[in-house]
């Protein structure tokens, strides 16, 4: 773990007098947080733990996250939103594979935390609603945007449910994940893709 020249965690707030503002606390508990799930996993995710290590009080804690499953999860989805960034150049299919490729090597990378996470979610119904609400929803929100403009643009066809690209794809990767009988790579993400786009093209006509 990095640290400051103080010896405290690097991005803990050092104490003071006066009023913090919000977005500084919040920032230094999600880094702190995230720090420990990646490092540790999620049990090691506790309010004292993070408070003590960010340098903000516990009660702060209580009062933005009804559980540290739900913090932890935060913190998670905080530290990879940009890696899991959905790009837009035009090109459905070269956006679909950057994206699945970036999705695959963060499961690779960090899979044993996805499926923590996935796994605490089946008990504790505040992560539940944060991976639901947060991340799950927002995520087929985000894909399903892109395939309606590829499908706008008369690059997939009219009538291909876009929902169920979503599964096909992201889910099959997950599928991997959790019950890994095969091993999850780029070139498997490739092979979806390549799959996929044998049924969801525009069929055209063949030329005279």
């Amino acid at each position: 773990m990095e640290r400051s020249d103080t010896g405290a965690p690097a991005g803990a707030l050092k104490p003071g007098r006066g009023r913090r503002r919000a977005e500084d606390v919040r920032r230094a508990t999600l880094a702190a947080a995230g720090d420990m799930l990646f490092s540790e996993g999620v049990h090691s995710v506790t309010f004292s733990k993070v408070a003590a290590r960010a340098g903000v009080s516990k009660m702060t804690l209580y009062k933005w996250w009804p559980s540290p499953g739900a913090l932890a999860f935060d913190a998670y989805y905080n530290a990879l939103e940009d890696t899991l960034a959905f790009p837009d150049t035009g090109d459905i299919r070269r956006d679909l594979t950057t994206q699945l490729h970036a999705f695959v090597d963060l499961l690779r990378g960090r899979g044993s935390v996805v499926a923590e996470i996935i796994g605490v979610a089946q008990s504790d119904p505040d992560v539940a609603e944060a991976l639901s609400t947060h991340y799950t929803q927002q995520r087929r929100r985000l894909a399903v945007e892109r395939l309606g403009h590829a499908r706008q643009e008369g690059q997939i066809r009219e009538d291909v449910d876009l929902e169920s690209i979503v599964d096909q794809l992201w889910g099959a990767c997950y599928h991997r994940l959790l019950l890994p009988a095969q091993p999850l790579t780029r070139e498997f993400a490739d092979q979806l893709i390549a799959n996929l786009f044998q049924s969801i093209t525009p069929h055209r006509e063949p030329r005279a």
